[in-house]
């Protein structure tokens, strides 16, 4: 049986150090990053360049702390749900 709560607590803090990381991997190494992100999503962003606020970083760090929160809690109920255990 998967511990929903713990999960949720595993993958928000995981997504926000992530969230963080890249962050600040864009402030330090913009073109590198705007390189390789263009590369995993195969676009050309030749054109494009970063926009990094404070607003935009507390924006997208409360955003993916949240969907990973949500995702966790999803994976953990259908999971114990598939091994017989009650989800609450």
């Amino acid at each position: 049986m998967i511990n929903i709560n713990k999960l949720i607590m595993a993958s928000t803090l995981s997504a926000g150090l992530l969230w963080v990381i890249c962050s600040v991997l864009v402030a330090l190494l913009p073109h590198t990053m705007l390189q390789m992100t263009a590369h995993m999503i195969h676009v050309d962003l030749v054109d494009i360049s970063w926009t990094l606020t404070w607003s935009g970083f507390f924006v997208g760090l409360l955003g993916w702390v949240i969907l990973a929160g949500i995702a966790a809690a999803l994976l953990a109920v259908i999971y114990n749900r598939l091994v017989g255990f009650d989800a609450r």
